[in-house]
């Protein structure tokens, strides 16, 4: 199924309803409103969403955009969430163009050149093109992660992609959520130990510097602050 005008007036009814609701709430939500019609985001940097998600449903479809700049680690995460959670699909979307391919039209490392032109064409479009397949999707964007998304509502109608978002931890702190990584032993990307605290495709992604927000590592020395998925 796709959205339609019904699910936008939904979404901001939601949006009120459960502007104060707990990520448990928020997620069962979703669950009954949209049964299999919605789709999890993961950029496995951990399985903290996932696991919620899967305590609701346990066969939820995972989105993971396979961009072909990924570290290692971050496949590997991939493959573990799959290994803890049988039960998930994950749903790797790809962009129409190898690296390779891509590189043969618009000349090596885009992604220094034009950073928000190789975003569109990896992540950006793959991302619309699989969301066209369901009426929600869930997200883990939340508040404390840059000022560009303090103000992320728990549910709210995506217009970029046409359909309704829900953020279910928008509103948890740094020590919510790492407090259920550690109360739950929620499997998280090696590189988070060694300060990347916001993952992306390798070229782009550093460690964050102490005291910066968990995002300043994404596109460092850059203007670009986001890739287009979220605003």
């Amino acid at each position: 199924m796709t959205a339609t005008a019904d699910h936008k007036t939904l979404a901001e009814r939601a949006s009120k309803e459960l502007a104060d609701a707990t990520a448990d709430e928020a997620i069962r939500w979703t669950v009954d409103t949209f049964g299999d019609d919605f789709i999890v985001a993961s950029n496995m940097q951990d399985a903290v969403l996932i696991d919620l998600a899967t305590k609701a449903k346990s066969d939820v479809d995972v989105l993971f955009l396979e961009t072909g700049y990924h570290f290692a680690e971050t496949i590997g995460t991939r493959d573990a969430v799959q290994a803890v959670y049988p039960n998930v699909r994950i749903v790797n979307a790809q962009a129409e163009q190898s690296v390779a391919e891509q590189d043969a039209e618009y000349g090596e490392k885009l992604h220094d050149r034009d950073p928000t032109q190789c975003c569109n064409l990896r992540k950006v479009v793959p991302l619309r093109k699989t969301l066209g397949g369901y009426s929600a999707w869930i997200t883990g964007v939340r508040r404390v992660d840059a000022p560009t998304r303090a103000n992320t509502p728990i549910v709210t109608w995506d217009d970029r992609n046409g359909l309704v978002k829900i953020n279910p931890i928008a509103a948890w702190t740094d020590d919510e959520f790492n407090g259920y990584i550690a109360e739950h032993g929620i499997l998280e990307n090696p590189l988070v130990s060694i300060g990347y605290l916001s993952i992306g495709c390798a070229p782009c992604t550093a460690r964050v510097e102490p005291g910066q927000d968990a995002r300043s590592g994404r596109w460092a020395g850059q203007s670009k602050t986001e890739c287009g998925l979220h605003g």
